[in-house]
């Protein structure tokens, strides 16, 4: 397909998703199923105009004065692919499967507008109602945090030391352009690609089969690290799911030690038992039954609980999933949070931590969630968090946002991750 073809196809995906109001990665999986002519590259060029359109929604809306799915598409061409107005339209040129050329008044518009000169909520690409959360976790840098979060997302691994080392994999994975990340001791980076380009399929490749690596961001990988599990102590990840962390502890705690991986949502454990033999971990027990985890009460070290949230510091991946989000949604979020804490502490014993971890940016998820929970649990007491960073990252804890009492935020601006929230309490005894 040339670019015009491919252009007509995102505009449609893109009209289905506003119409229908699903997820980016349903439309798109439709359309492949029902154009199988489309190749691989093809797809994935849809797909990264679809995503670039949603990633820059706002920023594209304000170039072409319209927010129609044409404008948007167009607009990721000109934002993300470094196209111009006069490139696109040659390449229109007599393609009868592509739309129509930019016209007269849309070039005229195109010349007009500026993204210099939009209000700060078009350059943060976010719904208005998400200025003021935003503002209150970032303040002044509220709408480049903004913007960062729509940027394209790297592609980061996590080396299972249980199997492998860095060395090893970073040999194996040379092709790809793989980096050592910059915080994460055991983690990996292939860089955001451009244009039409694709991520490599490293689930294809011998060491992931091998267990060598898992595919986990570096936020993600650095709460882990955070949370200090060490060779011995008994911990539970009281809202495991597929599993990521789980893993990422095993391989701290060297598989020694009794890892408890527990959700509430038994369907979200599945994945979980495929990648526990292939990582070759021996000390994980998943749990899913409420019973088998009332045994655990005051027994356990560490309790992790990577809480349900609205997601927001993922938007680089699931640009979609911002413009669906909603108050109603994140009050949801907060009420289970809240309730999640309140269950998680009866599993400590006296001296135990408890480690609270969210992939959102929002204070109403973390900092006055943590506060909440201090307030009333009086036995627990926060960690001073600038020394625990610096602890875990000597050197660099003056990357994230640190409230010394109130917890860690990472950020696609700040830390070069997804974005992450982290805060470490103790109970006393």
């Amino acid at each position: 397909m040339r670019l015009g073809g491919r252009l007509a196809a995102a505009i449609e995906v893109l009209d289905d998703i506003a119409r229908r109001h699903r997820p980016a990665a349903d439309a798109l999986k439709d359309w492949g199923l029902s154009h199988r002519f489309a190749g691989a590259g093809d797809r994935a060029a849809i797909g990264n105009i679809v995503y670039d359109a949603l990633r820059r929604k706002r920023s594209a809306a304000w170039l072409f004065g319209a927010d129609t799915s044409r404008a948007l598409a167009f607009g990721a061409l000109l934002l993300e692919w470094t196209e111009t107005p006069e490139a696109i339209n040659r390449a229109l040129d007599g393609d009868r499967f592509g739309p129509a050329p930019l016209d007269q008044a849309e070039l005229d518009t195109l010349t007009s507008n500026n993204l210099d000169n939009a209000p700060a909520i078009v350059r943060a690409d976010c719904p208005d109602w998400c200025e003021p959360l935003l503002e209150r976790t970032f303040g002044d840098d509220w709408a480049e945090e903004g913007r960062a979060l729509a940027g394209r997302p790297p592609l980061d691994l996590r080396v299972n030391t249980l199997m492998s080392d860095r060395t090893r994999v970073l040999a194996e994975l040379e092709q790809t352009g793989a980096a050592a990340t910059a915080l994460a001791p055991q983690g990996i980076r292939i860089p955001p690609i451009a244009a039409d380009g694709r991520h490599p399929n490293v689930q294809a490749e011998p060491a992931f089969q091998k267990g060598w690596f898992e595919v986990q961001d570096e936020g993600s990988q650095a709460a882990a690290t955070l949370a200090g599990a060490n060779p011995g102590m008994q911990v539970l990840d009281f809202c495991a799911g597929a599993g990521g962390k789980t893993l990422a502890l095993a391989a701290a705690m060297q598989n020694k030690g009794q890892i408890f991986a527990y959700d509430a949502e038994k369907a979200r454990l599945a994945p979980i038992f495929d990648r526990i033999r292939r990582a070759g971990v021996r000390n994980v027990q998943v749990l899913s039954k409420p019973a088998e985890i009332a045994k655990l009460a005051g027994q356990i070290d560490l309790v992790l609980i990577d809480a349900p949230c609205t997601g927001s510091g993922t938007w680089r991946r699931r640009p979609d999933a911002k413009w669906r989000l909603t108050q109603r949604q994140l009050d949801v979020r907060t009420g289970e949070q809240a309730r999640i804490l309140e269950d998680a502490k009866t599993y400590l014993k006296p001296g135990g931590h408890l480690a609270y971890i969210t992939c959102s940016v929002f204070r109403e998820e973390n900092h006055d969630q943590i506060a909440r929970f201090l307030d009333a649990n009086p036995d627990f007491l926060p960690a001073d968090h600038e020394a625990l960073f610096e602890q875990r990252f000597p050197g660099k804890s003056t990357t994230p946002r640190i409230e010394k009492h109130g917890g860690i935020v990472l950020s696609p601006l700040s830390t070069g991750t997804d974005g992450f929230y982290f805060a470490m309490l103790r109970r006393a005894g």
